[in-house]
């Protein structure tokens, strides 16, 4: 059997995700680049994604998940850090991206280095788009480590700003492989990226037949959207909402699809998702407050307690 993890965008968010990793490798007491054949991420589940098949100079893995935890911990404030002039200059994100991009870059610079993705512990995929020839991209560790395909080899930073280059917040990346290419987040046509991996996967496993998916939400926005309100919205009220509203339809509707290709078969799970709703925190991917931080944290934890038997089924399969 071939396992596959799959992590949502989501920005701060993304340690909902972290925080569930870190109790996997505790019960099971390995690294997540050990349990699992492929990891697929987007955006801040790109970031998790790259942290957790970076080498330590060896085949062992540079950061466990609770490293990554701390990530989110310590760095988020510089990840969406925001000067005064910035602000003013770009009308709060109207004309101009909301952040510059240099707090993130310094970041992914800390945390990967000179890091390539043919390093890759494990297989891993990247999404993100390619806003020049409007095409999606997968960043693909498989290829990169081909030696007829080096040119799609990337710095490891430089995936992770570009899968998280999430419109209005952030410019676009450019990576110069083989040509120059202009990316921007993933999460536009991929948030929840589980399909792209278990695809990924029956195309590079051929003679598998056999697949576990495990899915990762960063929590969705269960508030309604009034149509007495939204009616009467134009580009200016619907900037706020649209990305959400995207990122939430996409992700359900690939845990609609795996669900159905992948149900309870012989005994075992083949797909498990692990989601929660934001009712008492801040949806927003940029909300880097403390308060709203240990709200996400408490929220991850409770997530943890309530699918206590689903975590403990998905361990003992994983080993």
């Amino acid at each position: 059997m071939k396992k596959i993890l799959s992590i949502d965008g989501g920005g701060v968010r993304g340690v909902i995700p972290a925080l569930v990793l870190a109790e996997i490798e505790k019960r099971t007491g390995k690294p997540i680049s050990e349990l699992f054949d492929l990891i697929a991420g987007t955006s801040t589940g790109g970031l998790l994604a790259l942290g957790l098949v970076k080498p330590n100079g060896n085949s062992t893995s540079m950061y466990t998940a609770l490293e990554l935890v701390k990530l989110y911990e310590d760095e988020r404030k510089v990840i969406f850090a925001n000067s005064f002039e910035h602000r003013l200059f770009s009308l709060g994100g109207l004309i101009d991206e909301r952040y510059p991009s240099t707090g993130a870059e310094s970041v992914f610079e800390k945390y990967f280095g000179e890091t390539k993705l043919s390093e890759a512990l494990t297989d891993v995929i990247i999404t993100s788009y390619e806003i020049e020839t409007r095409t999606s991209w997968f960043f693909k560790s498989t290829k990169a480590k081909m030696k007829d395909q080096q040119n799609r080899d990337a710095y490891m930073k430089d995936i992770a700003r570009a899968t998280s280059a999430a419109p209005t917040y952030f410019e676009p990346k450019q990576i110069k492989m083989h040509d120059v290419f202009s990316f921007i987040d993933g999460g536009v046509f991929a948030n929840n990226p589980a399909m792209c991996a278990y695809v990924e996967a029956k195309c590079t496993y051929l003679n598998e037949e056999n697949f576990l998916v495990v899915s990762l939400g960063t929590g969705e926005q269960q508030d309604p959207i009034l149509y007495k309100d939204a009616k009467d919205w134009g580009l200016a009220e619907w900037a706020g909402p649209l990305l959400n509203v995207v990122f939430d339809g996409v992700s359900d509707t690939v845990d609609y699809q795996l669900r159905n290709l992948l149900p309870h078969q012989e005994g075992y799970e083949r797909y498990y998702r692990f989601q929660t709703n934001l009712d008492t925190v801040s949806d927003k991917l940029d909300d880097s407050s403390d308060e709203n931080f240990n709200a996400l944290v408490h929220l991850a934890k409770d997530l943890i307690v309530r699918n206590d038997q689903q975590i403990t089924a998905l361990c003992e399969q994983l080993k």
